[in-house]
Protein backbone atom coordinates (compact mmCIF):
# COMPACT_ATOMS: atom_id res chain seq x y z
CA UNK A 1 0.00 0.00 0.00
CA UNK A 2 1.28 3.40 -0.71
CA UNK A 3 2.76 5.85 1.99
CA UNK A 4 0.79 8.51 1.14
CA UNK A 5 -2.89 8.79 1.88
CA UNK A 6 -4.92 10.23 -0.72
CA UNK A 7 -8.75 11.68 -0.42
CA UNK A 8 -11.22 12.38 -2.86
CA UNK A 9 -12.81 15.44 -1.94
CA UNK A 10 -16.11 16.08 -4.57
CA UNK A 11 -17.05 19.91 -5.14
CA UNK A 12 -20.87 20.44 -6.21
CA UNK A 13 -22.22 23.85 -7.40
CA UNK A 14 -23.31 25.82 -4.29
CA UNK A 15 -21.49 23.46 -1.80
CA UNK A 16 -20.26 25.27 1.44
CA UNK A 17 -16.72 27.03 1.02
CA UNK A 18 -16.23 27.43 4.80
CA UNK A 19 -16.34 23.46 5.20
CA UNK A 20 -14.64 22.89 1.84
CA UNK A 21 -11.55 24.91 2.43
CA UNK A 22 -10.81 23.70 5.86
CA UNK A 23 -11.18 20.38 4.88
CA UNK A 24 -8.77 20.80 2.10
CA UNK A 25 -6.16 22.99 3.44
CA UNK A 26 -6.00 20.78 7.26
CA UNK A 27 -5.72 17.56 5.37
CA UNK A 28 -2.94 19.15 3.09
CA UNK A 29 -1.64 20.40 6.10
CA UNK A 30 -1.13 16.37 7.01
CA UNK A 31 1.08 15.84 3.93
CA UNK A 32 -2.67 14.52 3.00
CA UNK A 33 -2.58 13.95 -0.94
CA UNK A 34 -5.98 15.97 -1.07
CA UNK A 35 -7.76 15.49 -5.23
CA UNK A 36 -11.03 17.69 -5.78
CA UNK A 37 -13.20 17.08 -8.59
CA UNK A 38 -16.08 19.31 -10.02
CA UNK A 39 -19.32 17.35 -11.31
CA UNK A 40 -19.61 19.15 -13.75
CA UNK A 41 -16.53 20.21 -15.49
CA UNK A 42 -16.67 23.74 -14.85
CA UNK A 43 -15.12 26.15 -11.76
CA UNK A 44 -17.36 25.58 -8.86
CA UNK A 45 -19.70 28.44 -7.09
CA UNK A 46 -19.77 27.87 -3.63
CA UNK A 47 -22.85 28.49 -1.70
CA UNK A 48 -21.43 31.83 -0.53
CA UNK A 49 -20.46 33.10 -4.08
CA UNK A 50 -16.40 31.70 -3.70
CA UNK A 51 -15.35 30.40 -6.40
CA UNK A 52 -13.76 26.90 -6.20
CA UNK A 53 -11.43 25.45 -9.31
CA UNK A 54 -11.48 21.35 -8.87
CA UNK A 55 -8.39 20.13 -9.68
CA UNK A 56 -10.07 17.25 -12.01
CA UNK A 57 -13.30 16.13 -12.81
CA UNK A 58 -15.63 13.61 -11.56
CA UNK A 59 -15.48 11.26 -14.30
CA UNK A 60 -11.34 11.10 -14.02
CA UNK A 61 -11.49 10.51 -10.40
CA UNK A 62 -13.59 7.60 -10.43
CA UNK A 63 -10.94 5.97 -12.04
CA UNK A 64 -8.30 6.37 -9.35
CA UNK A 65 -7.67 4.89 -5.76
CA UNK A 66 -8.51 7.05 -2.77
CA UNK A 67 -8.72 5.95 0.59
CA UNK A 68 -10.89 8.29 1.74
CA UNK A 69 -14.01 10.31 0.34
CA UNK A 70 -15.07 13.56 1.84
CA UNK A 71 -18.93 15.40 1.25
CA UNK A 72 -18.98 18.60 2.05
CA UNK A 73 -22.26 19.72 2.72
CA UNK A 74 -24.50 23.21 1.80
CA UNK A 75 -27.08 24.30 -0.24
CA UNK A 76 -27.79 23.37 -2.79
CA UNK A 77 -24.12 21.70 -2.93
CA UNK A 78 -25.48 18.28 -1.10
CA UNK A 79 -28.20 17.92 -3.18
CA UNK A 80 -26.65 17.92 -6.71
CA UNK A 81 -24.25 15.43 -4.89
CA UNK A 82 -27.38 13.18 -3.59
CA UNK A 83 -28.37 13.12 -7.27
CA UNK A 84 -25.57 12.27 -8.72
CA UNK A 85 -25.73 8.38 -9.34
CA UNK A 86 -21.82 8.40 -9.77
CA UNK A 87 -21.37 9.34 -6.28
CA UNK A 88 -23.86 7.30 -4.97
CA UNK A 89 -21.77 4.03 -6.48
CA UNK A 90 -18.61 5.38 -5.61
CA UNK A 91 -20.08 5.59 -2.08
CA UNK A 92 -20.72 2.06 -1.58
CA UNK A 93 -17.86 0.88 -3.27
CA UNK A 94 -15.79 2.57 -0.88
CA UNK A 95 -17.97 0.94 1.75
CA UNK A 96 -17.68 -2.31 0.27
CA UNK A 97 -13.91 -1.93 0.33
CA UNK A 98 -13.96 -0.68 3.96
CA UNK A 99 -12.53 2.79 2.87
CA UNK A 100 -13.16 5.76 4.67
CA UNK A 101 -16.91 7.60 3.79
CA UNK A 102 -17.33 10.78 5.51
CA UNK A 103 -19.93 14.40 5.56
CA UNK A 104 -20.59 16.86 7.12
CA UNK A 105 -23.71 19.44 7.10
CA UNK A 106 -25.71 18.60 4.55
CA UNK A 107 -24.06 15.82 3.13
CA UNK A 108 -24.66 12.69 5.82
CA UNK A 109 -27.81 12.71 4.17
CA UNK A 110 -26.10 11.95 0.80
CA UNK A 111 -24.06 8.53 2.66
CA UNK A 112 -27.74 7.93 4.16
CA UNK A 113 -29.34 7.56 0.51
CA UNK A 114 -26.50 5.57 -0.47
CA UNK A 115 -26.73 3.13 2.61
CA UNK A 116 -23.95 3.79 4.06
CA UNK A 117 -25.47 4.66 7.51
CA UNK A 118 -27.19 1.98 7.93
CA UNK A 119 -25.94 0.62 11.51
CA UNK A 120 -23.96 3.03 12.04
CA UNK A 121 -23.96 6.34 14.44
CA UNK A 122 -24.47 9.44 12.77
CA UNK A 123 -24.65 13.10 12.72
CA UNK A 124 -25.43 16.14 10.66
CA UNK A 125 -27.12 19.50 10.37
CA UNK A 126 -29.96 19.87 12.32
CA UNK A 127 -32.85 18.45 10.25
CA UNK A 128 -31.21 16.68 7.30
CA UNK A 129 -30.64 12.65 9.11
CA UNK A 130 -33.78 13.58 11.49
CA UNK A 131 -36.14 13.76 8.43
CA UNK A 132 -35.35 10.72 6.77
CA UNK A 133 -36.84 7.12 7.83
CA UNK A 134 -33.28 5.77 8.98
CA UNK A 135 -34.71 3.00 11.43
CA UNK A 136 -31.02 1.40 12.03
CA UNK A 137 -29.05 4.62 12.06
CA UNK A 138 -28.66 6.19 15.83
CA UNK A 139 -28.82 9.94 14.99
CA UNK A 140 -26.07 11.52 17.62
CA UNK A 141 -26.15 15.58 18.46
CA UNK A 142 -22.26 15.58 18.78
CA UNK A 143 -19.53 17.37 16.64
CA UNK A 144 -17.93 15.21 15.06
CA UNK A 145 -19.36 11.13 15.13
CA UNK A 146 -16.92 8.33 14.15
CA UNK A 147 -18.80 5.02 13.48
CA UNK A 148 -15.79 2.30 11.93
CA UNK A 149 -15.37 4.01 8.23
CA UNK A 150 -17.94 6.43 8.62
CA UNK A 151 -17.25 9.88 9.43
CA UNK A 152 -20.07 12.46 10.14
CA UNK A 153 -20.28 15.83 11.54
CA UNK A 154 -22.48 18.83 12.11
CA UNK A 155 -21.97 21.87 9.87
CA UNK A 156 -19.68 25.05 9.12
CA UNK A 157 -18.96 25.62 12.60
CA UNK A 158 -17.39 22.19 13.41
CA UNK A 159 -15.53 21.73 9.80
CA UNK A 160 -12.22 22.40 11.94
CA UNK A 161 -12.69 19.20 14.36
CA UNK A 162 -14.24 17.59 11.52
CA UNK A 163 -10.70 17.78 9.34
CA UNK A 164 -8.91 16.86 12.17
CA UNK A 165 -10.74 13.51 12.85
CA UNK A 166 -9.98 13.07 9.39
CA UNK A 167 -6.42 13.09 9.85
CA UNK A 168 -6.73 11.52 13.47
CA UNK A 169 -8.64 8.92 11.19
CA UNK A 170 -6.05 8.42 7.85
CA UNK A 171 -2.57 9.45 10.17
CA UNK A 172 -3.21 8.91 13.71
CA UNK A 173 -3.28 10.92 16.81
CA UNK A 174 0.31 12.19 16.51
CA UNK A 175 -0.36 13.53 12.48
CA UNK A 176 -3.70 15.14 14.10
CA UNK A 177 -1.79 16.68 17.44
CA UNK A 178 1.26 18.25 14.85
CA UNK A 179 -1.59 20.02 12.76
CA UNK A 180 -3.83 21.35 15.66
CA UNK A 181 -0.66 23.06 17.70
CA UNK A 182 0.46 24.58 14.37
CA UNK A 183 -3.38 25.97 14.15
CA UNK A 184 -2.84 27.78 17.68
CA UNK A 185 -6.02 26.02 19.19
CA UNK A 186 -7.08 26.09 23.02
Amino acid sequence: MRAVKRVLIPLAQGCEELEAVTIIDLLRRAKIEVVTAGLDGKTVTASRGVRLIPDIDLDTALGQDFDMIVLPGGLPGAEHLDNDPRIKTLLKKMANDEKYTAAICAAPKVLANAGVLSGKKATSYPGFLENLDLPDTELKTDAVVIDGNVITSRGPGTAMDFALALIESLDGKDKRDEVEKALVRN
